[in-house]
C-alpha cells in the first residue's frame, strides 16, 4: 500500500486525527530475592507491571512512584529508567494512543496484598515466569531490559 509523503509526515509529528493521547508511568520492582512484581488488571484481566496516568503537575517518576503503591502496595525507590511502551486502544468508542515510561525499581516496603481495586491479583513472580505470565510482548521486553540493567 503506498502512502504519500505528506500522510507520512502527518503520522510522525503526531497529527494523526481523532485520537487522545494519554501518559503514563509505571515500575518494574524488583525484590531483595531477584522477584518482580507483576499484577492482573481488574477490568481487562491483563497481565502487566503497575502503571497509571501521570496526573497534572506531577513527573513521570512520581506518578510511578505512586502507581506502585496503590496497585502493587509497596514502596519503592526508582533505579532506572528501563523505556516506554507505546499502543493504541479503544475505549467508549475514543481511539488513544497510549505512552508509558516504564522505570526500573527497587522494593522498600510494604505488601502486594495492600494492592487498591483496579488490581485482581498482585504476586512476585521468578523473572522466568514473569516472562510466562505477562500479557503484552512489549512487557516481556522491558521485563528483559530491565534485567539487563539490574544485572548490569
Amino acid at each position: 500500500m503506498y502512502s504519500s509523503p505528506t500522510k507520512g509526515a502527518e503520522l510522525e509529528k503526531g497529527r494523526i486525527k481523532n485520537v487522545k493521547r494519554e501518559f503514563s508511568a509505571g515500575g518494574i520492582v524488583f525484590n531483595n530475592k531477584g522477584q518482580v512484581l507483576v499484577t492482573q488488571h481488574s477490568q481487562n484481566k491483563h497481565w502487566s507491571f503497575p502503571k497509571g496516568l501521570i496526573d497534572p503537575g506531577q513527573t513521570s517518576e512520581e506518578a510511578a512512584l505512586r502507581e506502585v503503591k496503590e496497585e502493587g502496595g509497596v514502596v519503592a525507590e526508582i533505579l532506572d529508567k528501563v523505556g516506554y511502551s507505546k499502543y493504541v486502544y479503544t475505549f467508549e468508542g475514543e481511539k488513544i494512543f497510549k505512552v508509558v515510561t516504564y522505570f526500573l525499581m527497587k522494593y522498600i516496603s510494604g505488601s502486594p496484598d495492600d494492592h487498591d481495586w483496579e488490581v485482581e491479583e498482585v504476586g512476585w513472580y521468578e523473572p522466568e515466569d514473569a516472562l510466562k505470565q505477562l500479557t503484552f510482548f512489549q512487557d516481556k521486553t522491558l521485563l528483559k531490559k530491565a534485567l539487563e540493567i539490574k544485572n548490569g
